[in-house]
């Protein structure tokens, strides 16, 4: 799956020098994460101005629609985590109001899709990790700072500050024991 500063989405198969489909064209907002979901139907897309698509990717037709497109946060989307099954989807970004990491229902209609939104990240959350096995999610901000979510009990568990500036990427061990960050710096 490859997406672009153009907006592009495309994928391919390893073995062919030809796009499979192209599920989206060139003059859309820049392409700023995309992920295929666990069992690998879906992929999802997010953008830089704050939408997130999600098509399925058995498709037969060479431009599909996608299934669900909502706007996630009110400047960008930045990153995205798809949850259990892939119905529920988690995203970073930047909003107005500062609510920069959001929990998404897709199964419900796009107005009451948002579950819950944590009001944290002064000027966006900028990564997003998930962490299944303890149900957590850690995101990191545009400040430095690194968020640990408890998403059963939709609460901020830690708050803390890791970088002197923009945390650009989080890993985590297989095991949950350990996460990494890496910023901008």
């Amino acid at each position: 799956l490859t997406g672009a500063q153009d907006g592009s989405v495309r994928m391919f198969e390893w073995t062919r020098p030809q796009q499979l489909v192209c599920f989206q064209q060139a003059g859309n907002a820049r392409v700023t994460r995309m992920y295929f979901n666990a069992q690998g139907n879906k992929c999802g897309v997010a953008d830089g101005e704050g939408f997130l698509s999600i098509w399925q990717v058995n498709q037969t037709t060479s431009n599909p629609k996608p299934y669900l497109s909502w706007q996630c946060h009110s400047k960008t989307t930045s990153d995205f985590a798809f949850i259990t099954s892939s119905s529920l989807v988690a995203t970073s970004g930047q909003s107005n109001d500062n609510r920069n990491v959001c929990l998404w229902d897709t199964l419900v209609s796009s107005a009451n899709s948002l579950i819950h939104a944590f009001t944290c990240h002064d000027h966006g959350a900028t990564v997003l990790q998930y962490a299944p096995k303890h149900q957590l999610l850690i995101s990191g901000g545009r400040k430095g700072y690194i968020c640990i979510f408890d998403i059963r009990q939709r609460q901020i568990l830690f708050t803390f500050q890791a970088h002197e500036s923009a945390v650009k990427a989080l890993a985590l061990d297989p095991s949950e024991d350990y996460f990494v960050t890496g910023s901008a710096e």
